[in-house]
């Protein structure tokens, strides 16, 4: 049985020799007897600047294993592998539908296709490459497609950002590790397996979400793009079917007694036609805010230090503050060398998020510094499932107004003063889509852009330069999470049964990697109800 070895420290330029060197003498091995070792985790220990370390868990096969317990920081490894469960006995007689190919619904679909379940997902988008050519020309000045664009589209909203796929899910049955091994498998780089902080970037991720469509061909699944789902057919409390409308307005019913909706957050007409359908749903807690630029060697050198500035990679951050008034301000989505983006998805609204290429390599950080809000915030709209949508909606319009359908940048100095900005000062700005200068003033509501004030200036103390005057705001950031949870049981089904809520935009997720995670969990459901009858 093999051991893992925990907190293992070198500094950050160490070769794999002083690793295995390191390791040999923790253990009281020689080299010769030391066998292959697999690093399961790696995070850098920046706190004793300007002295770095990586912190390695490690796993090892060892001759004896019990000789080595006594050891500080050895455990065995119980690390169970990813298993899906044994086929249910009831018999499933149409192909399982999902909507989305978002992580949820592709890695539902991945798991379901691999089982023999020959399921059919719907995407109101298009393939991942033609829908990046029509993000960028929306980004050139191109009228808005409201069903491809940063939101819509194969791989989801995920593949339009930095990459991300780290997650606070807590995962006993191995499902983190089967996502990311199935993202090596379709092509993203070994390293994802042991970074803290794993990252695969959008150029990568478009290639390897059109891998992962072609396997769930391959094994009899189905994709059919351009395809929404448009309404729903219950009898009894049971779904019967979906009314799927293709791009040219045609309609037709495709009948099935199981629908996973993998819809990802901004499938807004797909939550209207739920909530007068009677599926149980409730308005939810989410944040909004403003995307913050810097220049990305300012906050390697703030987080790393002189020395290790320029050879680490570009650094992340990681900010939170409670306001004087109690609400939660913190950082979001932040991507290290990235791009701010113009995320919009709806045709006179404007929404931003971030994105990273693979390689990290523009002059700017950028994250979404955002606040918490509550039902309570968006109380105006009633007391409905749907209030915080509604909220969302009215956000996305004022930034467009204030943009004239442009993101609306402004100098972070000339946003505490009122005025509208007329040029960048050291920090240029690195977007994608058309901008304009604009007051942001307004966008939010007076308590929560208060509460943007507090954090910023909190978050300046913490990194010299965060809250600078010409620092690079856009807006608005309102996407960050679903604005509803569709309730659903111990079986992952709505009250409307056959019908599985799953992912982000049903409320269980929040980034790629718990999205897939929750594709996963709502496969094995299926699996372990029914067997296909073909």
């Amino acid at each position: 049985m093999a051991v893992l070895l925990n907190n293992v420290t070198l500094p950050v330029r160490h070769t794999e020799e002083m690793l295995r060197k390191k390791v040999a003498k923790l253990l009281h091995l020689s080299l010769r007897e030391l066998g292959e070792i697999e690093i399961v985790r790696r995070s850098i220990d920046a706190r004793k600047k300007p002295e770095l370390y990586y912190v390695y868990l490690l796993r090892l096969c060892l001759p004896k294993e019990e000789r080595f317990r006594k050891f500080p920081n050895v455990t065995l490894d119980t690390r169970q592998p990813y298993v899906l469960p044994p086929q249910g006995e009831a018999r499933l007689m149409s192909r399982p539908v999902i909507i989305g190919t978002g992580p949820a619904g592709l890695f539902a679909g991945l798991m379901l296709a691999e089982a023999g379940y020959q399921p059919i997902l719907l995407e109101r988008g298009l393939p991942a490459a033609a829908r990046k050519e029509a993000v960028d020309a929306f980004w050139a000045g191109a009228p808005l497609n409201p069903d491809c664009n940063v939101s819509f589209g194969e791989g989801g909203a995920g593949t339009f950002s930095d990459g991300k796929l780290n997650t606070l899910v807590k995962d006993n049955a191995g499902r983190n590790r089967k996502v990311l091994e199935l993202f090596c498998r379709f092509g993203a780089d070994s390293s994802i397996l042991y970074e803290q902080k794993p990252h695969v970037g959008t150029d990568r991720l478009i290639s390897i979400v059109t891998a992962m469509r072609e396997e769930i061909l391959r094994l009899g699944g189905e994709v059919r793009f351009s395809s929404r789902a448009a309404d729903f057919c219950v009898e009894a409390d049971k779904l019967k079917a979906v009314l799927v409308e293709t791009a040219d307005g045609t309609r037709y019913e495709l009948k099935t007694e199981v629908l996973i909706a993998a819809t990802g957050h901004s499938a807004r007409d797909t939550f209207r036609v739920l909530a007068s359908r009677g599926f149980s749903m409730e308005a939810k807690a989410f944040a909004v805010g403003f995307r913050v630029q810097h220049r990305q060697r300012d906050i390697s050198l703030s987080q790393y230090g002189e020395r290790e500035a320029d050879f680490l990679p570009p650094a992340p951050y990681k900010l939170a503050a409670k306001t004087s008034v109690g609400r939660g301000v913190y950082s979001f989505c932040m991507c290290p060398g990235g791009y701010v983006v113009n995320a919009s998805s709806e045709v006179g609204g404007t929404v931003v998020n971030g994105m990273s290429y693979a390689d990290r390599g523009s002059e700017n950080a950028n994250a979404a510094i955002i606040v918490s809000v509550t039902p309570e915030d968006f109380r105006r709209y009633g007391t409905g499932a749907l209030a915080g949508l509604a909220f969302q909606e009215e956000l996305e319009k004022r930034a467009f107004l204030a943009g004239q359908g442009k993101i609306p940048v402004q100098l972070y100095g000339d946003f505490l003063s009122g005025r509208e900005s007329q040029s960048f000062g050291g920090i240029q700005p690195c977007l994608a889509g058309q901008y304009r200068f604009s007051r942001l003033n307004g966008i939010l509501d007076a308590p929560l852009e208060t509460a943007f004030v507090e954090g910023m200036t909190r978050f300046g103390r913490q990194i010299k330069g965060f809250d600078a005057p010409d620092v690079i705001l856009a807006g608005v950031e309102s996407r960050t999470s679903s604005p509803v949870r569709i309730f659903r049981d111990a079986a992952f089904q709505a009250n409307v049964r056959g019908f599985y809520p799953c992912g982000e935009g049903a409320g269980y997720a929040g980034g790629i990697t718990s999205a897939a995670m929750d594709g996963l969990k709502v496969a094995e459901a299926v699996i372990a109800q029914y067997c296909p009858a073909w």
